[in-house]
């Protein structure tokens, strides 16, 4: 199976065309269609798994090509390079998205584009996976758009209201900006690796020496604009918390599985780049390190000033992916992946749980909630799982990668980078302990009857909660056998990478700090420990208007940027549309009439009813003289017979 990985984004890729032509007609709209091709690739992806891991070490990356054509020698095909991040990405991607079909059975229920909704789903997974598999550049690189495309149509499912559209054009346009980029950074590595887009050879050359210092960091800083695109890092984060207007089996699949973790898997599979670009090995500060650092507590400050649930866990999300990205920057590739992993099923936990108490009070703001533990057992139990996962508490999955993050970047004198990590562990076990608590304590604060989700919804919850607890233990101490698995090698050379012991000062001082973020939180909402702060201090006041405005980055981009260029390019077009379009079309207008009273006065007044009246004159004259031939009398006819046959025989004399 593990060579014919192909076949995974394939299978999705056909089911999708399958559900868009074939399933308005099948019994449940084409969901049956979706939640078959995605439950096999899932069994085909751990199936992958178990091959990669039963082999004897070494274990070489499995690669096969085909070539489509050749231009001036250059390959231009597709092809799959399996190593240990791939089929870990497979796994991922193929489950996270069958549990988010199975939820999206019950969640999008009568929904008025229910099979469009599965088929644009399938053709996401198959993008992300497509994305995974490839061994060159350029496939990358259509995976990479078409997962944009995607999260353009799911982001925007419910069109019809504008705040739906909005949000679906600011992301698409958002990341397009990071994947002007993207596009420029493999022409750049292109030329520089000897005019090659394999990802392999890409990554050999750098390590080796084989593309000069300043070529490796003008295309490692332009592929990095494409990750902070794609994966929300600072400044290109604003997109992210927008797509929640979607529906939110598809916010789970974009910030566990797909999407935003593109970016992260592309700094991941062309680490060897990356590595060399910015000298990650040599301490300090680099640029990736420093972007995704910023993000992480910038991120994390937005999610306590939010009352829609989603926007919550959407900046969650995008302070992760600084964890991911920070942890890939310090060196620790094993970590930063490690939590990609981790992170992917208590995010789609959380998500998915997100929806059911959507589903439940019909409403996304914490504000209409409350109380809600004793009508939602289930949602309960399995929210505040993900929530313990996410703050990195033992010993839940998202203790053992955190650490980890944070004790690479302490082994690789990156204390700066170690700071920020205990910060943001901080505030993410606070904003998250804010959110349950609004969420489930306290009295019920909406309208209606809240219930508990159908099962449809709630056993993906129970599933995912499963490796939410014990995934993390794939690499604890004495295991570590995700270290084992996934490591990054190209051709028996890699770089020097990071990965200390595990440290238990560091482990107990990140449990501290993030059950200080839970007292913190409790103290003030619980207690109203400095309740009231914001109105008595200048300072705090200050603070949250910023954070409420976004930092103001929105207006930054709107007022200051987008409209500075789209109100010239409005003012231009417009007057090319008055002047020149409609300049056009009244000339073709003022020129048809001309041709048209022309065509009238002379052609048709005079040319053809000349020729009808000349033929209807003829026809009477002629009329007028044979009437003189109808005489009646037969003595005159026998004299026309004979005369005519008389005329007949001197012709056949004179012919023959």
């Amino acid at each position: 199976m593990i060579r014919n990985v192909w076949l995974i984004p394939l299978i999705p890729a056909v089911s999708f065309f399958l559900i868009l032509f074939f399933g308005k007609k099948l019994p449940k709209k084409g969901a049956e269609i979706g939640i078959l091709s995605i439950g096999s690739t899932a069994v085909m992806a751990l199936v992958s798994a178990g091959q990669w891991i039963g082999e004897e070490a070494p274990r070489h990356p499995i690669e096969r090509h085909l070539t489509w054509f050749k231009i001036g020698g250059i390959d231009i095909g597709a092809g799959i390079h399996v190593d240990g991040l791939t089929v870990m990405m497979l796994v991922v991607v193929t489950f996270i998205s069958l549990m988010v079909h199975v939820y999206s059975t019950g969640y999008m229920h009568q929904d008025r584009r229910y099979t469009f909704f599965f088929a644009a789903l399938s053709l996401f997974s198959a993008a992300m996976l497509n994305l995974v598999v490839a061994d060159n550049t350029l496939q990358l690189m259509i995976g990479w758009e078409l997962v944009g495309l995607c999260s353009f149509m799911l982001i925007g499912h419910w069109w019809e209201e504008g705040v739906n559209s909005d949000a679906a054009i600011k992301a698409f346009i958002t990341t397009r900006i990071g994947d002007v980029g993207l596009m420029l950074g493999i022409i750049t590595l292109f030329f520089a690796a000897g005019q090659n887009f394999e990802i392999a050879h890409l990554n050999h050359e750098a390590l080796t020496g084989g593309i000069s210092h300043g070529l490796l960091l003008a295309g490692g800083v332009l592929l990095f604009l494409g990750v902070m695109g794609k994966s929300a890092q600072f400044p290109l984060h604003v997109w992210l918390p927008d797509a929640m207007a979607g529906p939110t089996p598809v916010s789970a699949l974009i910030h566990a599985a797909t999407m935003v973790v593109a970016g992260v898997y592309l700094v991941a599979r062309l680490y060897g780049v990356f590595w060399s670009a910015f000298s990650i090995s040599m301490g300090g500060i680099n640029l990736v390190a420093l972007i995704a650092g910023i993000t992480v507590i910038i991120a994390a400050a937005l999610a306590f000033v939010q009352d829609d649930v989603k926007k919550v866990l959407a900046y969650s999300t995008v302070s992760q992916l600084g964890y991911m990205v920070m942890a890939l920057g310090c060196g620790a590739w094993t970590a930063g992946v490690f939590h990609l992993f981790t992170h992917a099923f208590f995010k789609a936990l959380l998500f998915l749980g997100s929806g059911s108490l959507i589903h439940a009070v019909h409403s996304n703001n914490m504000s209409d909630m409350g109380g809600l533990k004793k009508y939602m057992p289930t949602t309960f139990v399995t929210f505040i799982i993900g929530s313990v996962a996410l703050a990195g508490i033992p010993p839940l999955a998202g203790f053992w990668s955190k650490d980890e993050i944070l004790n690479g970047a302490s082994a690789g004198n990156y204390k700066l980078f170690l700071a920020v990590g205990l910060i943001g562990a901080f505030m993410t076990a606070c904003y998250m302990t804010r959110a349950c608590y609004l969420i489930f304590w306290g009295e019920y604060r909406g309208h209606g009857h809240p219930h508990e989700s159908p099962p449809s919804m709630v056993w993906p919850l129970r599933i995912l909660a499963v490796p939410s607890i014990f995934v993390g233990l794939l690499n604890a101490p004495g295991v570590e056998k995700f270290h084992d698995w996934v490591e990054f090698e190209v051709d028996g050379v890699k770089p020097f990478l990071l990965h200390p012991d595990f440290n238990v000062g560091l482990a107990v001082l990140s449990t501290l700090v993030a059950l200080a973020g839970v007292g913190t939180a409790l103290a003030y909402y619980n207690k109203g420990f400095l309740k009231g702060l914001t109105e008595r201090v200048g300072l705090a006041r200050t603070g949250y208007k910023v954070l409420v405005n976004k930092y103001y980055l929105d207006a930054l981009f709107i007022d200051g940027v987008i409209r500075k260029i789209q109100y010239p390019i409005a003012k231009a077009a417009y007057w090319v549309n008055q002047n020149v379009i409609d300049g056009i079309v009244n000339a073709v207008g003022v020129a048809s009439r001309k041709a048209a009273n022309i065509t009238y006065d002379y052609f048709d007044q005079q040319v053809i009813d000349g020729i009808v009246n000349g033929a209807g004159f003829t026809a009477e004259e002629g009329g007028a003289a044979l009437r003189h031939t109808q005489s009646g009398r037969v003595q005159q006819y026998a004299a026309y017979l004979f005369g005519a046959s008389a005329l007949l025989a001197v012709i056949l004399v004179i012919v023959t």
